[in-house]
């Protein structure tokens, strides 16, 4: 059913519920008009900011200063292309989270030990004084930038007043450490850069699915993760209704919303065993009718590394291009490690990925590998996406360059309806933010390390952690981390792998500082030294753009605040003042203006942006006539086709063959130099940390084939996001936890093979932490695999696991997952977990 005819018919039921004194005849019927719940309202627009990739309006209903009501956007007719940015159950949740109970209220200092959450009140003055003297003498240390660190945090995508704020104070003061990469698509963006030279989210647009005739969707569920009435999951439907009849093939452990009865099959697969399910169906397409006339002269012309011949080719190149690190990789080059020797098992290699060999590994019949393979070489216009899910491995690396061959192995790259398995392409309406000026610090750890970098940032390096930056393999990043401003940031704690080794590394830091600025009390808050009281979106005047993943439609919220800031909070922007002002900064910070001077400013900007002509409404020539209006849309006409631009005008990548590469020279570079299981240089001893030229299933610690931790740890456990929470944000919302069951996920057969019913409670438990959950059985989830939403609140009881650690009875994933830096992405490997179980 449309959208809109659904809200006829409500408001038909609506009307009908109001007939109330009916006489003798139904004409005569006293029709009572339904009421507003509340007159006299007054109306802003705000906007829900988490880190879904949307950033939908959210229409607020006020009355005496209180919020009474929020809706969402119906400003315009439903038509698809300018339609309503329909806002999820989170974002209609909004009134409760910001009169939630634990609001943060007033400044705080810790008086306890950290983690304990044991404060007292004190002015912002105080606040802002003591943090400004500790960050001043970090300052002063030697090396004393590299010290200072702004934690990776993305719940709240503000425009103005946002974390950047922070880094403005910083760059003001020094500098500080920067961070590369992120809790989502870290290694799937090396994936991507090493293949196509890309980022991993340039793949074909959404909306191009209705010109494709065959979907493969590997743990791709735009449904649950972008749930917003615009955006990736919205495009997503469009486009399959556009499409009626495509076949879709959804590859998952879990039976996701984003099936449903739109997909034709679903073939549930072991976590973490992607790879070995690609290279079988690799095999087959090398082995079809079709390859040799259809895919081989594509694959020959556009890449490297199919053949042993292409390697040598390039080689050669390489070795007289006249650049220093071509030459280098050059010298590295194995011509045996070509790929298609590796799939068929032929020279150096010894066992052939066929359909058979991946079924013990994947759990997917050989059969429906056939299929697929069949499927794939056959169709006109294949779309192949791979979700983030996948990237977020032991060694995810593999898994998402093992997919990515796929796309290669067709030869339909560049053609209207295909796609190469990136993530879609967004484009986005544009709007200026902040400038937070230059950091003069040219060092770069991965995101994921920082908790590492607290305890040995004096001694990591290229070579040991992919730092950069820095001058050779072996010059050290040169300092301990010892001021962190955690801002909108639950990586801290709760969204960080291994959360009581997390814990245990800053409560034992007594070098360490740590500012939590926030609107609530949040696991990481508690391990904070002075928490600054944020302000929440509905107490905000900003302007805001609509995020990374709204899909074909571009749009800006001009936010204005519904209600008075309360109790005794103060947005970053401010907060960040204050800072300057004691560090003696504070002109520089502000630069002459006011908070009101700088959203008018960077509104004309946003206004003059040429990405943003012809939106609708049009803009209005102030920012506070902008308020009044609220929210404006443009159609983006998002039509990106992947790599269309390399195949059909010759245009090169951005890889240092420019081409595609099946086999990466700076790959095999890096496995010859960084360290890793393998190396020669300090190797880690961790079982499947290698890197390797051409893309390769690897056994992994934790994997479905780790022998080693079976015994002791005999299921897999999938971590998933959950519609009630976008990451950790909006666990403390009751009407979300109602409304989306936190529980894990257990087949029948896993049911009553280990005697567990709905509603059991049990304890699942590894060497790294354990959680008390709730069971939930139910067929949408593969046999041997149990699945726990991720973001639920960490939060520690009295009672002692079976393997000692104090048990979360909040039932946070990440008490369970394990901190190892990725091989290539030094990224994290959080959907890589084994646990055993025990009913309470």
């Amino acid at each position: 059913m449309e959208r809109r005819s659904f809200l006829k018919m409500s408001a038909a039921l609506g009307c009908a519920a109001t007939v109330t004194g009916c006489n003798s005849s139904s004409d005569d019927a006293n029709v009572i008009p339904p009421q507003p719940p509340v007159t006299d309202e007054v109306v802003n627009w705000s906007s829900c900011l988490v880190n879904c990739g949307s950033n939908c309006p959210i229409k607020v209903f006020t009355k005496d200063g209180i919020v009474t009501r929020v809706e969402t956007d119906h400003e315009v007719e439903d038509n698809y292309g300018l339609h309503q940015v329909r806002a999820c159950a989170r974002g209609r949740s909004l009134r409760q989270r910001n009169y939630a109970v634990d609001r943060l209220k007033t400044p705080m200092k810790r008086v306890g030990e950290r983690g304990k959450a044991e404060f007292v009140p004190i002015s912002w003055d105080e606040a802002t004084s003591i943090i400004a003297e500790k960050l001043s003498a970090v300052y002063a240390q030697e090396n004393g930038a590299k010290s200072v660190f702004r934690s990776y945090g993305s719940g709240a995508y503000y425009g103005f007043a946002s974390n950047a704020c922070f880094n403005r104070l910083f760059n003001l003061n020094g500098g500080c450490l920067n961070a590369y990469g992120n809790y989502s698509w870290a290694q799937q963006m090396e994936a991507a850069k090493h293949t196509f030279g890309t980022g991993s989210t340039a793949g074909s647009s959404t909306i191009t699915i209705e010109d494709s005739d065959f979907f493969l969707g590997v743990a791709y569920n735009p449904s649950e993760i972008r749930q917003s009435g615009s955006g990736e999951g919205y495009d997503y439907l469009q486009a399959l209704q556009r499409n009626n009849g495509l076949e879709v093939v959804m590859i998952d452990p879990r039976y996701t919303d984003s099936m449903l009865g739109k997909e034709s099959s679903w073939l549930p697969i072991r976590p973490g065993t992607d790879a070995a399910f690609a290279e079988a169906v690799a095999h087959e397409m090398i082995n079809h009718a079709n390859f040799a006339a259809q895919s081989l002269p594509f694959v020959l012309e556009h890449s490297v590394g199919f053949t042993k011949q292409s390697i040598e080719d390039q080689k050669s190149i390489f070795e007289t291009s006249g650049d220093p690190t071509k030459q280098e990789y050059a010298k590295v080059m194995n011509s045996d490690e070509n790929y298609q020797d590796f799939i068929l098992g032929q020279g150096i290699y010894t066992e052939a990925k066929t359909p058979e060999w991946a079924e013990k590994i994947c759990g997917i019949p050989a059969a429906k590998i056939r299929y697929i393979a069949d499927k794939l070489m056959t169709a006109k216009a294949p779309y192949i996406v791979v979700g983030a899910g996948v990237n977020r491995q032991a060694n995810g690396e593999q898994n998402m360059r093992a997919l990515y061959m796929l796309s290669v192995l067709t030869g339909k790259l560049g053609v209207r309806g295909a796609s190469n398995g990136e993530l879609p392409s967004m484009s986005s309406m544009s709007r200026a933010g902040i400038p937070t000026g230059s950091n003069p610090v040219k060092e770069s750890i991965s995101f994921f390390t920082w908790s590492e970098a607290i305890q040995h940032g004096e001694t990591m390096t290229a070579r040991s952690h992919g730092i950069r930056g820095t001058d050779g393999l072996d010059t050290p990043l040169g300092a301990n981390i010892k001021f962190i401003l955690s801002a909108s940031d639950s990586s801290l704690l709760n969204q960080h792998a291994e959360i009581n080794n997390t814990a245990k590394i800053l409560r034992e830091a007594e070098d360490l500082f740590v500012v939590s600025c926030d609107c609530w009390m949040t696991p990481g808050a508690k391990f904070a030294d002075i928490i600054l009281p944020d302000t929440s979106w509905l107490e905000s005047n900003d302007l805001v753009n609509d995020s990374y993943a709204s899909g074909s439609l571009g749009y800006l919220t001009a936010m204005s605040s519904s209600v008075e800031t309360m109790w005794d909070c103060k947005s970053m922007y401010e907060a960040a003042a204050m800072i300057a002002d004691k560090m003696g900064v504070g002109a520089g910070f502000r630069a002459g203006k006011t908070e009101d001077q700088w959203l008018e400013e960077l509104y004309q900007s946003t206004k003059a942006n040429s990405n943003n002509i012809d939106v609708t409404p049009a803009f209005p020539a102030t920012y506070k006539e902008a308020q009044k209006i609220g929210f404006f849309r443009k159609n983006m006409n998002d039509n990106h086709v992947a790599l269309e631009s390399f195949v059909k005008e010759g245009k090169a990548l951005s890889t240092p063959s420019g081409k595609i590469e099946i086999y990466s020279a700076e790959l095999a570079w890096r496995a010859a130099n960084w360290d890793q299981e393998s190396s020669a240089q300090n190797p880690t001893g961790v079982k499947g940390d290698t890197i390797t030229a051409i893309p390769q299933y690897t056994v992994t610690w934790d994997g479905y084939e780790d022998e080693d931790a079976k015994e002791d740890y005999p299921i897999q456990l999938a971590g998933y996001h959950t519609k009630g929470r976008t990451h950790s944000s909006y666990h403390n919302v009751p009407w979300l936890r109602e409304a989306v069951e936190d529980a894990v996920w257990v087949n029948p057969m896993d049911g009553a093979k280990h005697g567990l019913s709905s509603g059991d409670k049990i304890e699942m438990y590894n060497d790294r932490g354990s959680v008390e959950v709730t069971v939930r059985i139910t067929p949408r989830v593969a046999p041997g695999v149990f699945a726990l939403g991720q973001g639920a609140w960490y939060n520690p009881g009295n009672k002692r696991s079976s393997t000692g650690h104090i048990v979360d009875e909040g039932g946070a994933i990440n008490s369970l997952t394990r901190y190892q830096p990725s091989p290539v992405a030094k990224g994290n490997p959080q959907h890589t977990i084994r646990v055993a179980i025990k009913k309470i």
